[in-house]
């Protein structure tokens, strides 16, 4: 049996669309639908009521802690985990999931399929020890055992990359993280401050689980680097707008025949 948990925070709109798309076409193999909510002040309550998926409010976001509630809250032994600004795509992908897991007993988690980098390593059989940033669980599109959750839980102590330093552990433990030919896609706009404070995170997490350390020489480079990537973009786009209205007053003067 499957439980889907959805995070959602003022993701109304796509939130109905992920809902309308579980409900629509994936009923008989999800067991229940749950939305995990982080205060949000538009319409996703009514949105996952009228849905008939129960919504949850947790009142202190963190990656961590929101993946234990998730976790808490699930009724069922398989947990798929969801943002709401992504949905699955392929017809079977409960259906994967489930087979995959009744294979094995010892497997902890399962990685989709959605980017580039899921692709690559998952054709070139890249294996999730050998690389947990891109083989391991993304918590946007991974299923993951509520039986072995219990006993190796979430950190809440970490600023972002939860899925991934949970992933380095159980696979220390001795249990398994595959790939699952399941796909869906991802889609998300932030604005300067959600990237800036994304930016904060990945920081943090790059250098407690990866240890990329940070210098004010490299931030300095970083700088630098970045302020001249934009003069020199800024000078492409100025050119091209200059080309694109230059060939417009061409074409307006010289228009081809209408078929």
């Amino acid at each position: 049996m499957i439980s889907v948990v959805i995070r959602n925070k003022n993701q109304e709109r796509a939130l109905s669309f992920l809902l309308h798309n579980l409900t629509s076409r994936y009923a008989e193999d999800i067991a229940e639908i749950v939305v995990l909510d982080n205060k949000s002040t538009d319409g996703s309550k009514k949105v996952a009521e009228d849905h008939n998926a129960r919504f949850v409010t947790i009142e202190e976001f963190s990656y961590g802690g929101s993946a234990n509630i998730a976790a808490q809250e699930a009724q069922h032994p398989i947990i798929v985990i969801f943002s709401a600004h992504s949905y699955p795509i392929s017809h079977d992908f409960f259906k994967l999931i489930k087979a995959k897991f009744e294979a094995n007993d010892n497997l902890a988690g399962l990685r989709c399929l959605h980017s580039s980098n899921d692709y690559r390593n998952y054709i070139n059989q890249v294996p999730a020890k050998e690389d947990p940033n891109k083989s391991g669980l993304i918590f946007s599109g991974s299923a993951f055992s509520k039986a072995i959750w219990e006993k190796h839980s979430f950190r809440e102590d970490v600023a972002t990359f939860e899925d991934k330093e949970w992933s380095k552990r159980v696979l220390e433990a001795g249990f398994h993280i595959e790939f699952v030919p399941s796909i869906f896609s991802y889609e998300i706009h932030r604005n300067k401050k959600q990237q800036f404070f994304r930016f904060k995170n990945d920081m943090v997490g790059n250098y407690q689980l990866w240890h990329e350390d940070v210098s004010v020489l490299s931030a300095g480079k970083g700088f630098i680097a970045t302020v001249f990537r934009l003069k020199i973009n800024f000078i492409k786009d100025v050119w091209y707008a200059c080309k694109r209205f230059f060939h417009t007053i061409a074409f307006s003067l010289n228009k081809p025949n209408k078929f």
